[in-house]
């Protein structure tokens, strides 16, 4: 279509609420401008047609034949693009919502929670793709991703939902009250390691070592990993608040702890406008990470005391 063939749309919009209405004034106060902008838009599409549309009667206005032709022509086009808009709306409001996170985060923390969520909103259909790899965000496809990490990630909107250190942890059966201060020792335990993650090169580099040739490493779906530290499997890397109970009960020992101000899990979305059941299952993960205690302040908190210590 060559637009640079048609009027502007904001005339056009205004003479046909003049149209429905039959005065200026009630057209501007529809449209929330004033009397003289709405005179103007007419004026100006009157001068782009070089015709009537409007005549003065009264204290209001009647429209002239050219301009009862061309609202209805705009009547019936407005229509239809309202129509295609309730359409697309509706079927954006019925898509599932798809929520993407690792599966760590989906067993230890999400799944024992979600009845509660779809007990309070039976109306949002949940679609969950739990997956180590970190999956793009495009419109119609992914709605929400949660993720661990600072929350910069380029050209997305992030907000903060839980802090949380990484920890190495095993269980006191196969490391014994052994105290460990050289990361280079565990080399000689078995370790295991969610798919799709590279969690164990990148936290022996973060401690400033190489990861050791001969370590053994076995990866299994994360929802494996929990029963696997509990048996006394191997060694492994996990976020503490997915842990806590058992390390606080005493079956798994933390023996190193990664503490990172500012790093934590956030609810990473595409920017603009966030559809209905988005918003409902953003506002209820707030909730939820609030009650454990892990709200976006202790998040915030966390690096506001790193900057004041210089960290």
């Amino acid at each position: 279509m060559d637009w640079t063939h048609l009027p502007p749309l904001s005339a056009l919009r205004a003479f046909a609420t003049v149209a429905e209405e039959g005065t200026l004034s009630a057209a501007g106060r529809r449209l929330n401008v004033s009397h003289a902008a709405i005179s103007q838009q007419v004026r100006s599409l009157e001068d782009w047609f070089g015709c009537r549309l409007v005549r003065r009667e009264g204290r209001g206005v009647c429209l002239t034949d050219e301009g009862r032709q061309l609202a209805g022509h705009l009547d019936t086009a407005f229509r239809g693009i309202r129509k295609a808009v309730d359409e697309l709306s509706q079927a954006g409001q019925a898509r599932p919502l798809q929520v993407t996170m690792t599966p760590s985060f989906a067993v230890h923390w999400l799944m024992p929670r979600l009845s509660e969520f779809r007990h309070l909103h039976p109306g949002i259909e949940l679609s969950m793709n739990p997956t180590g790899e970190i999956v793009d965000l495009q419109p119609g496809g992914i709605d929400l991703a949660l993720r661990y990490g600072s929350g910069e990630w380029p050209g997305l909107e992030s907000e903060a939902l839980m802090h949380t250190p990484t920890v190495v942890v095993a269980a006191r059966g196969l490391v014994g009250d052994r105290v460990f201060d050289d990361p280079s020792s565990l080399a000689d335990f078995p370790w295991m390691q969610e798919y799709g993650t590279d969690e164990i090169s990148a936290w022996f580099e973060s401690q400033g070592v190489r990861t050791p040739p001969q370590i053994d490493i076995t990866h299994m779906p994360g929802y494996m990993l929990l029963e696997g530290l509990r048996n006394g499997d191997g060694i492994s890397i996990a976020s503490k608040a997915f842990i806590q109970p058992l390390i606080s009960s005493g079956a798994l020992r933390v023996l190193f702890e990664k503490k990172d101000p500012g790093y934590g899990f956030h609810m990473v979305t595409l920017p603009g406008v966030k559809r209905a059941p988005l918003k409902v299952f953003m506002s209820w993960l707030r909730a939820q990470a609030s009650r454990d205690g892990a709200s976006r302040d202790g998040l915030r908190a966390a690096g506001d005391a790193a900057a004041h210590s210089g960290g």
